[in-house]
């Protein structure tokens, strides 16, 4: 069996201490502004102002965070003029699914040995072992 050596495990339970923190992080982001926008299709309410009704905005909110002022509002579809710098949020989920993948890598693929490979049924290398259920048909 092939050994890691000393300096590769150490590297191998930082990545994993980070990588976890760093998946928590980023989740709880995630999860954070889609708790924000159920709330804010929760809260809004249909535009008292024509003009925003002839643009097609469904719904507005007005709100206050810092001492600045917000109005959101809601289009029923696509707004016909769409701003060049539109925010899109998909980093929070992306991030997410990314250092969750790369914690998967960590944790079983460079560890098969410890995880993916039973002894009993068959004495596989780690490596072999991490490798042959791709390979077969």
């Amino acid at each position: 069996m092939m050994e890691m050596s000393p300096l590769l495990v150490y590297a191998l339970d930082w990545a994993n201490l980070l990588l976890k923190w760093v998946h928590v992080i980023v989740a709880v982001a995630w999860i954070g502004s889609s708790f924000y926008f159920v709330m804010l299709d929760n809260s809004l309410v249909p535009p008292t102002d024509p003009n925003l009704k002839e643009k097609g905005v469904g719904g507005e909110l007005w709100a206050v965070h810092g001492g600045g002022f917000y109005n959101p509002q809601k289009y029923l579809g696509a707004p016909k003029n769409i701003p060049a710098n539109l925010h899109w949020f998909y980093w929070e989920s992306y991030s997410t699914w990314l250092t969750g993948f790369a914690l998967f890598t960590v944790i079983y693929l460079f560890n098969a040995g410890t995880f993916l490979i039973d002894k009993s049924v068959y004495d596989w290398s780690a490596g072999v072992g991490n490798w042959m259920p791709r390979a077969r048909k």
